[in-house]
């Protein structure tokens, strides 16, 4: 996008954030009663729902693992979620690599040892997509495993980094992101800081990494706050309701 200027001289992007400002978050748990565990995440206009079905008996027993439970995880995007009008929201190259990248982002952060010969499925869709598609499902699978039971070894929370202009940029949208410039995906386990997931898309000088790496982590930090709270809030809620009912 040749002309389109990213960041302005008093250090503000296009929609009036610093560069190392998140978008704004809205984070739900609990939005279908149907499934076992499901959320809902609005990281500026994109959009994503997750939800959880499970653990349960492995449909195809030929899969089955003696030792660990088997994630099913099926990505997709509604056929409304961007400006084109798509044909194929799931079984697409993309998104089989997509939920291919969920499910071993989760295999590192659910203790799958404790689920032999049993199945969980993970069924993720954007609704809106406007930058940060990956990060978003992976925010939202998180707050849904967590809201269906599943043990965790802990949050999975993941932001995207952009460097433009020799600065990077957490929490990209889509106008950043069509800058071209190079830019790492990066998602954590908060409290032992251990990366689960590092993606680049493109050729990084060594002397930058440092500091897009740095921003990344804090990106990803400053996300698991956020869902950490709305699983907080989901709680409080849930024991005033039981509270009220018990009355």
């Amino acid at each position: 996008m040749a002309g389109l200027e990213v960041l302005s001289p008093e250090g503000l992007r296009i929609d009036g954030r610093k560069a190392s400002e998140l978008r704004k978050m809205v984070c739900k748990v609990g939005v279908l009663s149907q499934a076992d565990g499901s959320a809902y995440i609005e990281m500026g206009n994109t959009k994503a729902l997750a939800t959880v079905y499970g653990p349960h008996e492995v449909q195809n027993k030929a899969k089955a693992l003696h030792d660990r439970v088997l994630l099913n995880v099926q990505f997709g995007m509604a056929t409304f979620s961007t400006g084109e009008r798509k044909k194929k929201p799931r079984g697409d190259r993309k998104a089989t690599e997509l939920s291919m990248m969920v499910r071993r982002t989760f295999e590192a952060a659910i203790l799958i040892n404790l689920y032999p010969r049993s199945q969980i499925d993970i069924y993720v869709q954007v609704l809106q997509a406007d930058g940060g598609n990956h990060v978003a499902c992976i925010n939202a699978v998180t707050l849904a495993l967590i809201n269906a039971g599943i043990p965790l070894k802990d949050y999975v929370s993941a932001c995207t980094v952009s460097f433009v202009n020799d600065t990077p940029l957490m929490d990209i949208n889509y106008l950043e992101e069509s800058t071209g410039g190079p830019q790492l995906t990066l998602a954590i386990l908060p409290k032992s800081d251990k990366i689960v997931l590092f993606q680049m898309d493109s050729r990084l000088h060594m002397d930058n990494m440092d500091k897009v790496l740095a921003l990344a982590m804090k990106g990803c930090k400053d996300i698991y706050v956020l869902l950490h709270r709305t699983i907080l809030e989901d709680a409080e809620g849930a024991a005033v309701l039981v509270s009220a009912g018990a009355q």
